[in-house]
């Protein structure tokens, strides 16, 4: 069991996704967060915001960037005290703020930068920039004492949720694993109807990673 650290979310903003997305009439404002842990052997920040895009990109999603130097300076944190930057996965409304950062190392998975880097995937110039500085993982990985990295693939195959283990319970960020959090919760509830046996007719569900591996590290899980 590891030490406790504290977590403090940042906003960074939001974006419009379209009804053509929501699966519903209307379109849906959607939080861009980001999260500061604060760690016995530095700070860690999960994620980073909206990052630059094209024209086309902006109409569609209609961006409100929050700069990711407010919020750390909010937190009484600079960009200069961040250690290791992790990010679920690169799409540009995760990784926006890593050119911020060049010379940090940004733990990420190897399949997902490879996707990134294969192009149609994301900004190229938030992935290779000045200073970047990548250390790929393939897999499940503890980073420091209690602070776990582990695989969620769903949302990409590259997708990784941070799990911070400590003395009173555990602390998963999944980034955008699920949509929502609803969303979690029915789709581990249908697939323990499955498991189970229960007969068909049963709610159809996706498999992510983050159903499979995090109840594993036990309960007491926010």
């Amino acid at each position: 069991m590891g030490m406790n650290t504290a977590v403090r979310r940042l906003d960074l903003g939001y974006f419009i996704r379209p009804a053509s997305e929501t699966g519903g009439p209307q379109p849906r404002v959607e939080p861009v967060l980001a999260y500061l842990v604060q760690h016995e052997h530095g700070l860690i920040l999960f994620d980073t915001g909206i990052g630059t895009s094209d024209p086309e990109t902006e109409a569609h999603y209609r961006p409100r960037r929050r700069a990711l130097q407010d919020a750390l300076s909010a937190s009484g944190v600079g960009l200069g005290d961040i250690s290791l930057v992790v990010n679920c996965h690169l799409h540009f409304d995760h990784c926006g703020g890593n050119p911020l950062l060049g010379g940090r190392p940004i733990l990420v998975q190897d399949v997902e930068l490879a996707a990134a880097r294969r192009g149609n995937y994301t900004f190229d110039e938030l992935v290779d920039f000045p200073g970047a500085s990548y250390e790929e993982l393939a897999g499940e990985t503890e980073v420091w004492p209690g602070v776990w990295i582990i695989p969620t693939p769903g949302h990409t195959q590259g997708h990784q949720s941070l799990v911070l283990r400590q003395g009173d319970g555990t602390v998963v960020l999944a980034g955008q694993a699920h949509d929502f959090a609803s969303h979690f919760a029915s789709d581990q509830l249908a697939r323990q109807a499955a498991l189970n046996g229960d007969e068909q007719p049963l709610p159809r569900y996706l498999l992510h990673g983050l159903a499979r591996r995090l109840p594993a590290f036990g309960p007491g899980m926010t």
